[in-house]
């Protein structure tokens, strides 16, 4: 019978502090922006997963392919009988790599990180019934914070899905891949999922759909601000904006502000005014070659061991071994 605990490293109280923190500052930055992990109440995950069923979101398809294609070869070469997935969600994805580690005979234990606790209990009632013989230990943290709390025992396979590491800018990038990289031992892997440079057109496209999935998604951040924090926006006067920067290889989704208005936060006590026309980012989403993530990730003590995309180069896997001696 399978064994599920969960460690709680981060609390609804420190999400509220951390969400009143972003907000104060985001705010009051010029250009204002808002972090893209704000996105994610309940509402906002349904809509999620509605944008990855999408026909222009090729992303989600492209990973899951990679994974169903490469799953039993990432198992041989990690050699790894503990899985650690970051931002784990519902674990969709990575049942294909439980399967394939399943298959190998290796896996004992199953460690899904994510920032809700419900979801991940809900994921692993699932797996229970799906891997009665795996042991599931799931942390409730912040990937960008709570990497020494992971589970050090048994040989590990980090896994960071989704192209969620294009989310980082450069600098915040190479910090959590520091990070990634103290918290591994000599010999572990890291599973990395890389959105990689393609047609702008169909990138933006990805990210502002015909049927306005993704404009629901990205007001809903504001609809998260009123809610947790007493805010007064009217979402629907902000049009979603997704442009594609070929200076930074990174797509961004923007709010654009329809009308002069005024914006209260009571929780925070702040007055936000925005002019017709002004904008505040709520994502950026970094696209790679290759090439050059793989050498993101060797120098900070990653070696790459093996790399995968698909025929039309959209989306990548890389496996990186932790090495002998790591950079800083």
């Amino acid at each position: 019978m399978a064994k599920t605990t969960v460690e709680v490293h981060l609390t609804p109280q420190d999400l509220a502090a951390q969400l009143r923190a972003d907000v104060a500052a985001g705010l009051s930055a010029a250009p204002k922006t808002l972090p893209p992990k704000w996105f994610y109440d309940a509402v906002g995950s349904e809509l999620f997963e509605r944008i990855t069923q999408l026909p222009e979101y090729f992303p989600t398809r492209l990973e899951r392919e990679l994974l169903r294609r490469h799953s039993d070869e990432i198992a041989a070469i990690s050699g790894a009988d503990t899985l650690v997935e970051l931002g784990s969600g519902s674990s969709t994805k990575t049942r294909l790599l439980l399967t394939a580690f399943e298959a190998c005979g290796q896996l004992k234990t199953y460690v899904p990180q994510d920032v809700s606790e419900s979801a991940l209990r809900a994921a692993a009632r699932l797996l229970e019934t799906e891997f009665p013989d795996l042991t599931v230990r799931g942390v409730v943290g912040d990937f960008t914070g709570t990497l020494a709390a992971l589970p050090a025992e048994g040989r590990r396979l980090v896994a960071f899905l989704g192209g969620t590491i294009g989310n980082f800018d450069p600098a915040e990038r190479r910090d959590f891949l520091v990070g990634l990289s103290g918290a591994l031992t000599v010999g572990e892997h890291v599973l990395v999922g890389v959105g990689l440079v393609t047609d702008p057109a169909a990138l933006v496209a990805a990210y502002d759909d015909a049927a306005g999935v993704t404009a629901q998604f990205n007001r809903n951040v504001l609809r998260v601000v009123n809610r947790e924090l007493g805010a007064d926006f009217t979402p629907d006067a902000f049009d979603h904006v997704a442009l594609w920067d070929s200076a930074n290889s990174w797509i961004e989704m923007r709010l654009r502000a329809r009308r002069d208005m005024i914006v209260r936060v009571d929780e925070l006590g702040m007055t936000v005014r925005f002019a017709a026309g002004e904008e505040l980012r709520t994502e950026i989403s970094a696209k790679f070659a290759l090439a050059d993530f793989e050498a993101e990730l060797a120098a900070v003590g990653l070696e790459p061991a093996r790399g995968w995309c698909d025929p039309g180069q959209r989306f990548g896997l890389v496996l990186a071994r932790k090495a002998e001696c790591s950079a800083g």
